[in-house]
């Protein structure tokens, strides 16, 4: 991605179009090269998102995404492959039910998603014991793929990339010299504080460090301590709605602090508020689901069935060459895609996300 783009909620599927065009739907490979098949290739995967509950916006975005990725694929590569649908809410308990039901129907032969770290953590065993490949467009935590989940992989970075690519944005171009992190209490965001605050500190920053459940809608007591001197709030939350409401408490008692938002806050049309700063967030699942679908196509293409064995070792050897994320993927031996950064938007007056250069 070069120069500045603006990305407003209607607009959404006009990018994912458009990018989908710039990577070439049948023209990125795995191991096995080309795409084309000679003969039916029929297979089923699993979504697994937020679809429904507090942050469906987002849960429905990634949805669409890779239901967009699948229907260009087919198209290109000939194939028959159906999306299985499983509502999970950003819910470990829900998700851990969701991949019992997924993992059961044999015709299934990989998932996309979930959504979240929390979520990962919680149907990792699940998957690997189902011998399942799964992977997410949005799941950072770093102790993800440390090889505890063999079969899981991810088209984004990890929060050691993230969390630290952030906070020396905030320290090099904002300059703080105070700020607030509040973490939501998940998995996600408290790992993405853990990586950021020492940044902070290092660099002689003031950081007030504060926790909220997702659950909270009013956040007045909480922006009630943003003094001041504190210019910048780093939001690492998976809520868009609260971040809205987080802004409007801001405004509500005159507070001038930028907030600053991870990946989790993406979501134009929900989080929209005036000059603040979020990382890039749906399009992966678009990636996500393009490298099932490419490593189904490459089974089919060397005479086998697609099952959940050989598409697990066709997605080891992707070796993708441009995708909708602007950069090739490929995976090391722990699922984490090679070379993962994150892009960073600003968010403007009229809620449209402007990519930051560089």
């Amino acid at each position: 991605m070069k120069g500045t783009i603006a990305i407003a909620a209607t607009a959404l599927g006009a990018l994912a179009v458009a990018a989908c065009g710039s990577s070439g739907g049948g023209s990125s490979s795995s191991a096995s090269g080309g795409t084309a098949t000679t003969k039916a290739c029929v297979a089923s995967i699993g979504m697994e998102g937020p679809l429904t509950g507090p942050v469906a916006t987002l849960g429905q975005e990634q949805l669409h995404f890779a239901q967009l990725a699948v229907s260009e694929d087919n198209a290109a590569n000939k194939t028959k492959i159906s999306i299985v649908q499983g509502d999970t809410q950003l819910n470990p308990a829900q998700a851990t039910t969701v991949t019992q039901q997924l993992t059961s129907n044999s015709k299934i032969v990989a998932v996309v998603g979930p959504a979240g770290s929390q979520e990962v953590e919680a149907v990792g065993p699940l998957m690997a014991r189902a011998g399942m490949p799964f992977i997410s467009g949005s799941a950072t935590a770093t102790a993800l793929t440390t090889g505890k989940y063999p079969t899981f992989f991810r088209v984004v970075s990890k929060d050691s990339v993230q969390g630290p690519q952030d906070a020396h944005y905030i320290v090099d171009n904002l300059h703080p010299k105070a700020l607030m992190i509040v973490d939501d209490q998940e998995t996600y965001s408290t790992g993405l504080v853990a990586a950021m605050t020492p940044i902070f500190k290092a660099a002689g920053i003031k950081v007030d460090h504060e926790s909220v459940s997702q659950k909270t809608t009013d956040f007045s007591s909480l922006v009630a301590k943003v003094t001041p001197s504190t210019s910048v709030v780093v939001l690492p939350w998976q809520v868009a709605a609260n971040a809205q409401q987080f802004g409007r408490n801001l405004a509500a008692q005159h507070k001038k602090a930028v907030i600053f938002g991870t990946d989790g806050l993406f979501s134009p049309g929900t989080f929209s508020i005036n000059g603040s700063y979020v990382s890039s967030f749906g399009p992966p699942v678009f990636a996500a689901t393009h490298v099932i679908d490419e490593a189904i196509a490459s089974v089919c293409k060397s005479g086998q069935t697609p099952s959940r064995d050989n598409v697990l070792a066709a997605i080891k050897k992707t070796d993708q060459p441009t995708s909708i994320l602007g950069q090739p993927i490929k995976f090391d031996s722990n699922g984490d895609l090679v070379n993962g950064k994150f892009f960073l938007f600003k968010i403007d007056s009229s809620g449209n996300y402007n990519l930051i250069p560089g």
